[in-house]
C-alpha cells in the first residue's frame, strides 16, 4: 500500500455504495485506489470498480487511522475463499473474517447481476465457472457453514475431472445435507454420491445454467 489515501481519494471511499462496495470516482482517483491495494477493477465490462477488504476498513476507520496491509492474490485480486483443509495459516477468523465474507458474497451477486445476460443474480455467473472451488467454497462460508481446519470437521472444497463440478466432502456426512441446500440456493445443482473405493459419501456439485 503506497501510503495512506488523500482527502479526495477518502471521499470516493466513503461513497462507495455500503453493499456491494462499488466506487464512484474519476479515473485517475480510482486507478490510485487499484496501486493502493483498496479497490479492484472487474475485469468485464463496464469495467466497475469495487472496494477491496483494506478498502472496507478504510472507510470504516476513523480518519487518520491507517489500516492494516493485507496482500493482494494475484489469482482472486482481493479475496481468498476458505475451501477447507488450507496447509497454510488460514485467513483471519472473528468479525473482520465475517464481514470480508459477507463483503465477497455481495459482490459476487453483483458481478452476476452485471455479466449474466438477463441480470439474474439466483445463478452463476462466467467467473464461477471458472473458478469453480473458490465460488462453491465462497457460497459456503457466507452461508455460515465452517470449512475443515487440518483434520477437524468441516467442508472441504475440491476440484474434480468432471467438467464444472466440484466435490464436497465432510467428515460428517450428516453435514452434506446442509451443504446441498446453501449451494442449491446460491444457484448450483448438487447431488450426493458414495465413493467407490472410500465408501465416504460426498457432493457433487456444478453452477446452474438456467
Amino acid at each position: 500500500m503506497a501510503g495512506p489515501a488523500t482527502a479526495a481519494q477518502r471521499r470516493v471511499i466513503e461513497g462507495a455504495d455500503p453493499v456491494t462496495g462499488r466506487l464512484r470516482g474519476t479515473e485517475a482517483q480510482l486507478a490510485a485506489l487499484v496501486r493502493r491495494g483498496l479497490a479492484f477493477r472487474h475485469p468485464r465490462p463496464p469495467h466497475e470498480h469495487f472496494l477491496t477488504p483494506a478498502g472496507h476498513r478504510l472507510r470504516e476507520a476513523p480518519r487518520g487511522a491507517v489500516p492494516e496491509e493485507v496482500p493482494v492474490r494475484a489469482d482472486s485480486g482481493v479475496f481468498a475463499a476458505r475451501v477447507g483443509g488450507e496447509e497454510a495459516r488460514p485467513p483471519e477468523s472473528g468479525a473482520a473474517r465475517a464481514r470480508e465474507v459477507r463483503s465477497a458474497w455481495q459482490g459476487l451477486l453483483e458481478l452476476r447481476r452485471m455479466t449474466n445476460r438477463d441480470g439474474a443474480v439466483d445463478r452463476p455467473c462466467g467467473w464461477e465457472r471458472g473458478h469453480l472451488v473458490q465460488a462453491a467454497a465462497l457460497a459456503l462460508e457466507a452461508a455460515g457453514h465452517r470449512p475443515a481446519e487440518g483434520a477437524s470437521g468441516g467442508y472441504r472444497v475440491r476440484a474434480t475431472p468432471q467438467p464444472e463440478a466440484v466435490a464436497v466432502h465432510d467428515s460428517d456426512a450428516a453435514a452434506l445435507v446442509g451443504y446441498a441446500e446453501t449451494l442449491e440456493g446460491a444457484g448450483w445443482q448438487p447431488g450426493e454420491y458414495t465413493d467407490p473405493r472410500s465408501r465416504s459419501r460426498y457432493l457433487l456439485a456444478s453452477p446452474r445454467r438456467v
